[in-house]
């Protein structure tokens, strides 16, 4: 099944392993379980540059818990196992070469990811990365930004395969307190230029954000920091963080199944 097949979809997005690795798969599986139509799943790093406070937060807890790229794979296969929710993943360069690039996407491939973003490498750069999910059978995902010029978002729509990953705002990921025009004006302009879907992401937080991205045109959105927030401030107590998050994912995806029917 395809799930970009006229749905508007929502795609939460945590750091794997984040507050450990049971409460972690515990968290995902209550996103699942609430309708999320994809997973985006961050791999945790120590120099998360697209990332602001929360996530980097985030990414600390998991390291301090031993998160590593071979415990977020396995994480990733016993998801699989259960569930066929499509998985993308938000990873830095850093953790893919260290590997090896090509043992990297042959690994996210027999765990069942289905979408790749690395972060930090650029268009001029990204040939290994992009023949190595191709070579794996994963879609390559780039990013789509405001300081984006026509003739370079040009040459990554010819690159891209699975979605564009549209940044809301100019600067880092974390809840912000509305969508500017110029961001549903970037919608817009992308999706004239591309059948490939569009995710918006960076600063998404409510239904009301989500509602108005999607009457633009946009094929869904992305929410990280503001279910990030969530286990921050539940750190002390699991089963409340979890039905906080299963909640905050049950309004946002009836948020924009409203904004459809």
């Amino acid at each position: 099944m395809n799930v970009f097949d006229g749905r508007k979809l929502f795609v939460p997005f945590v750091v794997v392993g984040d507050p450990d690795y049971d409460t972690s798969r515990k968290i995902i599986m209550k996103m699942i379980d609430e309708g999320a139509d994809m997973l985006e799943l961050g791999f945790a790093f120590s120099d998360p540059i697209a990332d602001g406070p929360t996530i980097q937060l985030a990414d600390k807890r998991a390291l301090d818990n031993g998160a590593c790229v071979d415990s977020s794979f396995r994480m990733i296969r016993e998801i699989k196992d259960c569930s066929s929710v499509p998985i993308s993943l938000l990873v830095y360069s850093n953790l893919v070469y260290k590997r090896g690039i090509d043992k990297f996407y042959a690994d996210a491939s027999a765990a069942g990811v289905d979408y790749v973003l690395v972060a930090d490498v650029p268009l001029e750069e990204a040939g290994p990365y992009v023949d190595a999910a191709k070579k794996h059978g994963i879609d390559a995902v780039f990013i789509v930004a405001q300081t984006t010029t026509s003739s370079r978002m040009s040459l990554i729509l010819e690159k891209v395969s699975g979605y564009v990953y549209l940044v809301s705002v100019l600067g880092v990921t974390g809840a912000r307190s509305g969508v500017s025009d110029s961001t549903l004006e970037l919608v817009s302009k992308v999706k004239g230029k591309t059948d490939v879907p569009v995710l918006v992401g960076f600063g998404v937080s409510e239904p009301a954000h989500a509602r108005k991205l999607v009457s633009a045109g946009a094929d869904g959105v992305i929410v990280g920091s503001a279910i990030v927030k969530i286990i921050e401030r539940n750190l002390g107590d699991k089963e409340k963080m979890i039905g906080e998050i299963g909640e905050f994912v049950r309004g946002m995806k009836e948020g924009l199944e409203r904004s459809y029917h």
